[in-house]
């Protein structure tokens, strides 16, 4: 048995389990639910930098990632916003995140990085658009050859 063959799908598992965490994470600090920001049960005022422009990436990267639509460049994003965070608001604190409580920052951080690097896995939005504009070219292509000169 092969173990590659299951790649693809444990990417996708791990892609839409991180982008369900980082989608809950942005709802709870967006709206106050699931305990609100930080356990408060509030959500962040509308529009306080960083804290809601954070929120609205978490949301929306996470979505994205989750279902695996453009999932690359929100996965960059995502990461890019985990480390902003690590170290503007975690780091200044101690050096190391078990000293500064910035594990879940540098978990997201690399995990997205992963993400963004090998891409959505075998089930992912993605995948389907691409197969799409390809049968369309295709069919496209196989119409042209089929015209007489």
């Amino acid at each position: 048995m092969r173990t590659d063959r299951f790649g693809g799908p444990a990417l996708s598992l791990f892609r839409m389990v991180i982008g369900l965490l980082f989608l809950c994470h942005g709802l709870a600090s967006l709206f106050g639910v699931f305990g609100g920001n930080r356990g408060s049960g509030e959500p962040v005022p509308l529009g306080v930098w960083p804290g809601w422009w954070a929120a609205l990436i978490q949301a929306l990267c996470g979505a994205l990632v989750l279902v695996g639509l453009f999932t690359r460049p929100a996965a960059l994003l995502a990461s890019g916003s985990m480390a902003y965070a690590y170290f503007v608001v975690h780091q200044p604190d101690a050096l190391l995140p078990l000293r500064n409580n910035g594990e879940l920052s540098v978990l997201f951080c690399w995990s997205f990085f992963l993400v963004a690097v090998l891409g959505p896995g075998s089930w992912a939005v993605d995948n389907l658009l691409r197969q799409r504009s390809a049968e369309t070219a295709e069919l496209g292509a196989g119409e042209r050859r089929s015209v007489p000169a």
